[in-house]
């Protein structure tokens, strides 16, 4: 038992690096200079918000003071999202390039598909108008080119994988949410998430369970400390759950996953028995 335990802390460690390594390769995070100012005293702070999709009742259950945080990468569900309201309108589906773009931004968090999206959406007030059709009402674009410092709440994020996993019957050339085709779209994406970034969420369902999320990290270079996020569907005792963590000032990435898997399960485990 131990052994298959060293075995999966390995993993995990090993995937954590990975993900860490992409933001290198991206330009999102520098290494430290050889003389630097120390790091500010991890205070870290963490907001879930959870709604029984399957339920009778339509609002979520926040936990932990709806504030905002910095959205990091879960802010590309919301910039696929406009793209597919702006093709919407357009009476057409993605191109191939919006395509090859948009698959890898959602399933290995791709940044340099995100910079070309982010444009191509008109940066925030591209999604400050998408937003406003999709009932989100706390959330504001990064600066410039800066998509992961939007900032967002637990509660938008459950309304925004609301349009995206619940019914979307609002859809109209022009107004209203995602189409069942656009949200089938997302969904996939969602559910084929690479096993190195499959943390997170999917911690307050079972080991089997099936799960479609996207997550998000970014140390910040003013502190020094991380922003780690996590959202998407999870499916507990036959109900499926929409459920969002975030998450900021922890000492590392490892330790804003575990605060963001502890926070997860304590959410679920809150929840009143399914009907």
């Amino acid at each position: 038992m131990s052994s298959r335990l060293s075995r999966t802390a390995r993993a995990k460690t090993a995937a954590l690096a990975a993900s860490a390594a992409a933001l290198f390769s991206a330009g999102l995070l520098h290494p430290s200079p050889a003389v630097a100012a120390p790091p500010a005293k991890a205070s870290a702070h963490a907001t879930a918000a959870v709604l029984d999709l399957d339920g009778t009742g339509g609002t979520a259950v926040v936990s932990g003071g709806d504030r905002a945080y910095d959205t990091a990468s879960i802010v590309k569900v919301d910039i696929l999202a406009a793209l597919l309201l702006r093709a919407q309108d357009a009476g057409r589906e993605l191109t191939p390039a919006e395509r090859g773009l948009a698959e890898p931004m959602i399933r290995r968090s791709d940044n340099a598909a995100a910079n070309a999206l982010w444009r191509r959406i008109g940066r925030a007030p591209g999604l400050a108008a998408a937003n406003e059709r999709l009932g989100l009402t706390a959330t504001t674009g990064g600066p410039g080119g800066k998509w992961g410092l939007t900032r967002t709440t637990a509660g938008d994020q459950v309304r925004l994988l609301r349009e995206v996993f619940g019914p979307g019957d609002t859809a109209r050339r022009g107004s209203g949410g995602l189409d069942g085709r656009s949200r089938a779209y997302v969904r996939t994406l969602m559910g084929q998430v690479v096993p190195e970034q499959a943390w997170g969420v999917p911690a307050a369902g079972g080991p089997n369970s099936p799960r479609a999320l996207k997550n998000g990290w970014l140390q910040r270079s003013t502190t020094g400390l991380w922003d780690v996020n996590s959202v998407g569907e999870v499916t507990v005792r036959g109900h499926r759950y929409l459920v969002a963590v975030l998450s900021d000032g922890n000492a590392s990435m490892s330790d804003g996953v575990s605060l963001v898997e502890r926070t997860a399960r304590a959410a679920m485990a809150a929840q009143p028995p399914a009907a």
